[in-house]
């Protein structure tokens, strides 16, 4: 395949506003860490929903959400649908927790929520386990999908795509901090959601597909369209549909969609000027992210059935690919490739937004772990303004060139998918429930962290996982999998939360007084603070958890009843397509009417 010079013209155009923005900024961004890392706290909401969608546009995601399709049809994509959930508890429960605590990183919440040792270590563990460990797993996840990109569409060796790909973005990256990943994620929303929908409406046409109605009564495409699993089908009901919305939204952590909140949606939220824009970011972003966007990614899938019904298909029309890139995410960019000169250019530049933004958000995010929670905690905590811009860029680097070498090894999306969601299996109900019950302390954390990645390790490399869920055995079926090591880590974390020492009367008054997260899990120490004449309540803000979860449930209705009806339209369903629209309608409206009686306005 070969671009055209307007492809070239579109591309060039795209890497050098981005690289402008990034030299422009560069010198107020690097003033002083809270710029570097927080553009001094004053974004607005929709600037930061913007970054939020744009971040989580990434590479991997169609290739992520073609294999599902192509694997396992529409309602496949259930397994990361099911984070709607808790995006939504973030909105309405935790952006308003998050703004007040005024932290840098959300790691630095943990000496403030517990004290002593066991607190120093977690912060400063996790501040490699996630800004190093995690990070790099996931850049390289969205690196391989770029190196599928290239190879597919522009006939680049792995190693041409990453030093192009990555240079490029590690200087734009290094040079602007986070106020020129936020300022680029506003031109990269809009060109990424231009691509992406304008290759969808190009590709269902293609007289290979015929269009919308062709495709959707193609006998390759017919059984993949529900938007809910057979419901006759035992185990592609529990493994698809149930475990999913049941288990896995509230349990694991998952690079952004952290139960209660983290990572770098943690980020944007603290650097929003108050609590109101946080919450506004928040809830912007979960409507593009689940309600609309992936609709595009959807068709192009559906499409990839009837062009290359199977990976031989791909491995014939692309015989340079190497066998250990082979799969069915491979179908994106191969079906890319069919499009014609100007809109190419427009994907092409699309997909390098794509890359750009998730990769400079998560360098942005990690090396902000390693410099203040690491490097500052541990290091030098009398690190200047200017030694940690400089420690921040240096990592960003580094970060960039570990995640480059993991990609070149790696074979799918999917596969790093499941492996970071199991890996966190476990850990979620305590990053929940440790703003709202006293008796969660660090060791809480530190059991939950340790336990989860032990057991999916076993699970992965002895034979442990093939004893307990090989049907033969009559043990437990397949799909208990990702439960069983729920429950174990859930049971063996609560167990010792209740045999270890709680935090101290002064770390927990401390807390309360500044974050105010009320309800009866804070009732004894409350009562103890009252007790000791220590004031900690502030009597004019009341319990907002009540109708934050009401708030909750209306905004999970109004996303889901949204996301059905736009595939119901679609498909040509009208009948379905009216009921969904009518429930986003009305569950929008009593959701307004929720707010209005919430102390707390988005606006």
């Amino acid at each position: 395949m070969e671009l055209s010079t307007l492809d070239y013209s579109f591309i060039i155009v795209f890497f050098s506003l981005v690289l402008g923005i990034g030299i422009y900024v560069s010198k107020k961004s690097g003033k002083n860490s809270s710029e570097f890392f927080l553009s001094g706290r004053t974004m607005p909401w929709w600037l930061l929903g913007l970054s939020m969608v744009a971040t989580t546009f990434s590479t991997d995601t169609p290739n992520l959400v073609t294999d599902i399709v192509r694997t396992s049809g529409v309602s496949g994509n259930w397994v990361w649908w099911c984070f709607l959930l808790t995006g939504m508890l973030t909105v309405f429960v935790y952006a308003k927790l998050w703004r007040k605590s005024n932290v840098k990183t959300d790691l630095e919440f943990y000496e403030m929520r517990y004290g002593g040792k066991p607190a120093s270590f977690l912060r400063k563990f996790r501040s490699i386990y996630l800004g190093a460990l995690f990070n790099i797993i996931t850049m390289a996840s969205v690196t391989l999908a770029a190196i599928k990109i290239g190879g597919i569409m522009l006939g680049l060796e792995p190693w041409e795509t990453v030093v192009g790909a990555g240079l490029i973005t590690v200087v734009f990256s290094a040079l602007g901090g986070f106020k020129g990943v936020v300022y680029t994620d506003f031109l990269l929303f809009f060109v990424a959601m231009a691509g992406a929908i304008g290759a969808a409406f190009y590709l269902v046409n293609i007289p290979e597909v015929g269009g919308i109605e062709a495709l959707i009564a193609h006998e390759n495409v017919a059984d993949k369209l529900n938007i809910l699993p057979d419901f006759d089908n035992t185990s592609v009901l529990v493994t698809m549909f149930i475990i999913p919305i049941a288990v896995q939204w509230w349990s694991s952590w998952y690079p952004g969609a952290e139960p209660g909140g983290g990572g770098y949606i943690a980020q944007r939220m603290l650097a929003a000027k108050d609590e109101n824009h946080a919450i506004g970011a928040t809830f912007f972003f979960n409507i593009m992210h689940y309600a609309l966007r992936p609709w595009p990614w959807i068709l192009v899938a559906l499409a990839s059935l009837v062009v290359y019904p199977d990976i031989a298909s791909i491995a014939e029309a692309f015989p340079d690919v190497a066998d250990n890139k082979l799969g069915h995410d491979l179908a994106y960019s191969a079906m890319l490739t069919k499009l014609p000169s100007g809109l190419l250019g427009v994907v092409l530049a699309s997909l390098v937004a794509a890359y750009m933004s998730t990769i400079s958000t998560q360098l942005n995010w990690g090396s902000s772990y390693i410099v203040f929670d690491f490097y500052k905690q541990q290091i030098k905590p009398d690190a200047t303004e200017k030694e940690m811009v400089a420690v921040g860029r240096i990592s960003t680097v580094v970060l960039m060139l570990l995640s480059a070498l993991l990609a070149l090894t790696l074979q799918n999306a999917f596969e790093v998918f499941d492996l970071l969601v199991t890996f966190g299996a476990g850990t979620g109900l305590v990053f929940i429930l440790r703003w709202f019950w006293w008796r969660i302390n660090a060791w809480s954390e530190i059991t939950a962290m340790f336990v989860s990645g032990i057991i999916s390790i076993l699970l992965v490399k002895t034979n442990l996982g093939e004893i307990l869920f090989n049907p033969t055995t009559g043990l437990l079926p397949e799909w208990a999998n990702y439960p069983f090591v729920v429950v174990v880590t859930t049971a063996i974390w609560v167990a010792v939360t209740l045999m270890t020492k709680p935090e101290s009367d002064a770390t927990l008054q401390s807390f309360y007084k500044k974050i105010q997260p009320g309800g009866p899990g804070w009732a004894k120490v409350v009562a103890n603070a009252t007790k000791d004449n220590i004031e900690i309540v502030n009597t004019k803000e009341k319990w907002s958890v009540p109708s934050g979860i009401t708030a909750m449930l209306l905004g999970v209705t109004l996303v889901y009843s949204a996301m059905f009806s736009t595939g119901y339209w679609i498909y040509g369903e009208t009948t379905s397509a009216l009921i969904g629209t009518g429930i986003a309608l009305v569950s929008g409206l009593s959701l307004m009417k929720v707010w209005k009686g919430m102390k707390e306005h988005i606006l």
